[in-house]
């Protein structure tokens, strides 16, 4: 068996990992690479494998640089399954036909001057429609499910605790009569974020493939996080200016979302003038929120006891969502106070730029990056300090308050990664490392490797490595107590009474005619489900 680094290596963008057995070709994601224009043309090349050859694609969450070019390998012959959890698939059909959406209307531009220049046109890299094709591949699990593959392949999909259906893969694959393990982090979170759960541990591995963003730096607690940014609004209110934050729309966004909606619905000391409108302006961050919300059952307590309490978190008295573009473009008339969250979340494209171009230049206003800036990216420019820009054709001085607040960040940080690791009963014979400059992956590789004595790899994009069984028997089940998955059920069981108690209570609420009106059907067909499931349960204890 063979696995080979086909992106995300000594880079954070471009997820790409193909693994060749005996008898099947699998995939580990296929994301699209981010930064500048020689980074961004990566996408163009040739897959190193052929599409049409490939079995299975497991992807580990929806953003773009782990999913953005599966229409791509469809488009190039691909014919395979591809698994992942819903909430994925569910984010996946908004961001895929989004990303396509981009790509069509930038070959367009291009065309257009390549018209007048007398060159030949170029294609996109995908179409809206090519797009939609590769959506009909998907296939979706629940974690904690053990999925048979075939007879030698076996996944299973953990919490990964960075966004809304972001998995660890762990995948069993047999050669010659033997399993060898190997687990992908895919992206990690930080424990204790608003809305999603914690990142789970893992008992066991073989092989270790774990990302490494951050894994040069330490972040600042959440909450200190989120105080700053909320004195930073404050401040930026107090004289008169705008706040914006360039935001992944998914993910990053619903948090910021949930944060400020805790403080400005139950802080009881804000003064009314300070609850100045919180500008959503990204169409696919609307459409995000809306999957967020047919979700909620992937949601951490905190999350779920609010809704059981009968409190959206996605919406509070000063929040706006910005659909249409003409209310965009009105943003920037509006002189009075505001936020405006939008993306993109490094300010390669999308209305945030628009936004920057219109308040950059005012020492009123303050920028606040919320999430990693790639090499190359308007957002890292910036941050890097930069005193003029060049933002849609035009420079632009740099005179805002710049921020940058990394512990509202959706990745793990050093200390977090560590701790991960520690976490394994039986630990990994060898750890890849991927996912992260050359700098923060050579701090990690050198933490692993002191205080685990375990042999770390840092590849280059297409390093290729055979992986084997050792002589040591690493993937030997660890058994689980009786009075742990005794606990464990009890706990669920107490889960789905609390749920359906809380409905009880509410139950008024299901025949307001509004709601049957808008959600008749979605309402009958959730209901229909929920009662076959408890149906399924009864049958299954039954004498």
């Amino acid at each position: 068996m063979k696995i080979q680094f086909c992106g995300a290596a000594k880079m954070v963008t471009g997820s790409n990992h193909f693994i060749e057995t005996g008898k099947y070709n699998i995939l580990i994601d296929c994301g699209m690479f981010q930064g500048n224009q020689e980074i961004e043309r990566m996408n163009f090349k040739e897959f190193p494998y052929n599409p049409a050859e490939i079995d299975y694609l497991i992807l580990t969450h929806a953003h773009i640089d782990h999913s953005g070019r599966i229409p791509k390998l469809v488009k190039e012959g691909f014919k395979g399954r591809i698994i992942t959890t819903k909430p994925t698939y569910d984010l996946c059909k908004i961001m895929l036909m989004d990303s396509a959406k981009i790509q069509e209307a930038d070959v367009e531009w291009e065309n257009r001057k390549r018209q007048r220049a007398g060159k030949k046109p170029v294609e996109p890299l995908y179409t809206m429609d090519e797009a939609e094709i590769s959506l009909k591949f998907f296939e979706t699990y629940l974690y904690n499910q053990m999925i048979i593959i075939n007879e030698d392949i076996q996944l299973r999909f953990r919490d990964a605790g960075h966004m809304l259906g972001s998995s660890i893969v762990e995948l069993w694959i047999k050669e010659k009569e033997e399993y060898v393990k190997l687990v992908f982090s895919g992206d990690l979170g930080m424990p204790n974020r608003p809305i999603i759960n914690n990142p789970e541990y893992i008992d066991e591995a073989d092989y270790l493939i774990i990302e490494s963003t951050y894994g040069d730096r330490i972040h600042e607690g959440l909450g200190q996080s989120t105080e700053k940014l909320i004195e930073i609004i404050n401040k930026t209110v107090l004289r008169g200016g705008t706040v914006i934050i360039p935001s992944f729309a998914v993910g990053r966004t619903q948090e910021l979302i949930y944060e400020l909606n805790k403080y400005y619905e139950y802080n009881k000391e804000i003064e009314e003038y300070m609850k100045i409108p919180i500008y959503v302006d990204s169409p696919m961050a609307v459409q995000a929120t809306e999957a967020f919300q047919a979700n909620s059952s992937s949601f951490d307590e905190e999350t779920k006891d609010l809704i059981l309490k009968g409190d959206n978190p996605f919406i509070f008295p000063n929040l706006r969502y910005v659909k249409d573009q003409n209310e965009s473009m009105a943003l920037n008339k509006y002189r009075a106070p505001k936020v405006i969250i939008s993306s993109s979340g490094m300010a390669t494209g999308g209305r945030v730029r628009h936004h920057l171009k219109h308040n950059l230049w005012d020492e009123k206003n303050s920028l606040v990056f919320v999430g990693y800036q790639a090499e190359g990216t308007l957002g890292r420019i910036i941050l890097n300090g930069a005193k003029r820009v060049k933002i849609l054709g035009e420079e632009v001085a740099v005179k805002s308050e710049i921020y940058d607040i990394e512990g509202l960040s959706g990745h793990a940080d050093q200390i977090m990664l560590l701790d991960w690791i520690r976490k394994f009963k039986v630990k990994p014979q060898k750890v890849f490392i991927v996912h992260g400059e050359v700098q923060s992956a050579q701090e990690l590789s050198e933490q692993i490797r002191d205080e685990f004595k375990i042999e770390t790899i840092i590849p280059d994009i297409g390093d290729k490595f055979n992986i084997e069984k050792q002589s040591i028997e690493l993937s030997k089940t660890i058994r689980i107590e009786p009075s742990h998955l005794k606990e464990n059920i009890a706990i669920e069981i107490e889960n789905v009474y609390a749920q359906l108690k809380s409905l009880n209570i509410r139950k008024e609420q299901f025949t307001d005619s509004k709601l049957l009106e808008r959600e008749y059907d979605t309402l009958k067909n959730i209901l229909i489900e929920l009662q076959q499931n408890l149906m399924d349960l009864n049958m299954m204890i039954g004498k």
